[in-house]
């Protein structure tokens, strides 16, 4: 890309988050476009980098955005698009595709939102996951409820960490979930439950490489405290632990069988108490939720969303980060 012209930047927020992001970027010259919900319309966003500004009552209705995104692409030669928050990340897909536009596309990006195509891909790569299957046949889901002792956890496959997962203790109980789900069922997926510490690790990826890397341990799993209660609460492990090395290590192979070259990721592992192993849990292409970001900037002085906008902007030009 030629420098003469300004890197235009389309980021898409349905929540009031990234502003570190928009700054960088617009420090290094670059023109963003903020496309947020209306709801968040009116927060205190960083309006002196901010090229141009827009409202949508919702930006996952389909075909809706990407009806506005195309027209806004009429006056503005759009060069990146980048999702601000989790459940944005699967759109800015969808139109980097319908664009022809880099960056993850549709295909790709379900292994950091798609809970099932996460397990099935690390697994076909030798990563270990819990135990766990697909709800769309119902003869599989017998099998698996047969062989795999209970109790299981019934995911959203769409949905971002602990969010609508809920633990079941028998068979009957995994049928009447699924008759409550109806035709959204196969939303979902099915998983052994493995009692253990959550770890999560949290990097800046080049050329498919950790650049920078983070590991941390949860003092309560997520999904006790979503569903018990409790203070979320996490903490860095000493760079020179074993823990470190075993979750860095294993993010570095999601991280290669995922393909994903370049950004910025936050991946959760389990370490089960039954045999001390650790099992791949998820990941996703953003910056970690809850502070995490701020938490690593104090360890580190790594800022996290800065970060990921100097990968972007040396992306976008062609540049070594």
């Amino acid at each position: 890309m030629s420098d003469q012209r300004p890197i235009t930047i389309l980021c898409l927020a349905s929540e009031y988050k990234g502003v570190p992001f928009i700054e960088e970027c617009a420090r290094q010259g670059a023109r963003i476009i903020l496309l947020t919900t209306e709801k968040h319309g009116s927060d205190p966003w960083p309006w002196d980098a901010i090229y141009r500004h827009y409202n949508m009552p919702d930006l996952h209705a389909q075909p809706n955005i990407t009806h506005a995104v195309s027209y806004l692409a009429r006056e503005n030669d759009i060069d990146r698009i980048v999702a601000l928050d989790d459940y944005d990340v699967a759109t800015a897909a969808a139109l980097r595709e319908h664009l022809r536009l880099p960056g993850l596309g549709e295909t790709q990006v379900r292994y950091f939102r798609d809970k099932l195509g996460m397990r099935i891909q690390a697994a076909s790569h030798g990563i270990r996951v819990p135990a766990f299957t697909s709800v769309f046949n119902y003869d599989q889901l017998r099998d698996y409820m047969t062989h795999i002792e209970p109790p299981w956890v019934l995911k959203p496959r769409f949905e971002a960490g602990a969010v609508g997962i809920r633990k079941l203790h028998d068979s009957e109980g995994v049928w009447r979930a699924l008759d409550e789900l109806g035709d959204e069922q196969s939303y979902y997926l099915l998983e052994q439950f493995v009692p253990g510490d959550v770890y999560h690790v949290d990097a800046l990826l080049w050329d498919s490489e950790p650049v920078f890397a983070v590991s941390s341990r949860y003092g309560a799993p997520p999904l006790s405290v979503t569903q018990g209660g409790g203070i979320f609460n996490t903490r860095l492990l000493p760079h020179d632990s074993d823990e470190f090395q075993a979750t860095t290590d294993m993010a570095t192979d999601v991280f290669r069988a995922f393909y994903l070259e370049r950004g910025v990721t936050h991946t959760e592992f389990i370490r089960a108490h039954h045999d001390g192993r650790f099992y791949f849990l998820e990941t996703a292409a953003r910056v970690g939720g809850a502070h995490i970001d701020r938490m690593v900037e104090a360890a580190s002085g790594i800022k996290l969303w800065q970060e990921r906008a100097r990968i972007e902007m040396a992306t976008a030009r062609g540049r070594a980060y």
